[in-house]
């Protein structure tokens, strides 16, 4: 069974047709890129996929089940979690808090529990702590639990907001242009990070990306996307020498 199935996936704004008779077809397990050129479409599938936006035609299935327009909580409640172009940490909350903040999704209480502060608040609050460092410790933050998120290096923001989307649990990960204004040695660092996560949580990984050498260095199979449509798709090596991938990136 696919962990992801797109089929003919469309939407349009103001008549300008965004995404058009998209198809996708990712395995379990896999490291699977979608690339292309500025305004391709990109980010929109990805906004298609997790629930911000709602297809006019075409249909999404995780392992099996429809989950074609169903809202953003509810598509990560069935396993897909994602990161941003623009880091979205809560920047004046702590890392820890940061982590936890996702966790509250499989760790509840009552609101007069809370209100209260009764027994069961307090034994929520410590698992979560737990596992919250639990996390942080597999990727080396957890030295750093206390110190506000907004304060940390922009490589490890990064890295942070990896693990606050590894804390719901995904079955799939959804990283939009993770390399965005880092340097090359973040960018190798983040490689690693990204290779550690698929292969030690069990989670199948869809990345959108610019940057050729990462893309080119963990992604197995690429989708190209131009103008909302798809250009081609394949082995990454043979996609990346396709001559219709190099025209559209150098706009000849």
């Amino acid at each position: 069974m696919k962990m992801l199935e797109v089929k003919n996936l469309c939407i349009s704004f103001g008549g300008l047709h965004a995404v058009d008779r998209f198809d996708l077809s990712i395995d379990k397990g896999q490291l699977y890129g979608l690339i292309g050129p500025n305004g391709a479409g990109k980010t929109t599938v990805f906004n298609l996929l997790t629930g911000v936006y709602k297809p006019d035609e075409g249909i999404v299935k995780l392992e099996g089940k429809d989950i074609t327009g169903l809202k953003t909580t509810e598509i990560n409640k069935a396993g897909v979690a994602r990161t941003f172009q623009n880091i979205r940490l809560f920047k004046e909350m702590t890392v820890l808090d940061n982590v936890k903040a996702a966790l509250h999704r499989s760790y509840r209480y009552q609101t007069l529990t809370g209100i209260l502060r009764l027994p069961a608040y307090y034994k929520q609050e410590k698992a979560m702590d737990e596992k919250a460092l639990e996390l942080l410790e597999v990727f080396d933050l957890a030295g750093e639990s206390e110190v506000l998120a907004g304060n940390m290096p922009y490589g490890k923001q990064r890295k942070l907001e990896i693990v606050r989307a590894l804390a719901t649990n995904p079955k799939l990960l959804l990283l939009d242009e993770p390399a965005a204004g880092m340097n090359p040695q973040e960018t190798g660092e983040l490689m690693e990070t990204i290779r550690f996560v698929r292969d030690n949580f069990e989670v199948t990984i869809l990345l959108i990306e610019h940057d050729m050498k990462l893309v080119s260095g963990i992604c197995e199979e690429l989708t190209v996307l131009n103008f909302g449509e798809e250009l081609t798709h394949g082995k990454t090596t043979e996609v990346l020498n396709n001559p219709e991938v190099i025209k559209a990136y150098l706009g000849e």
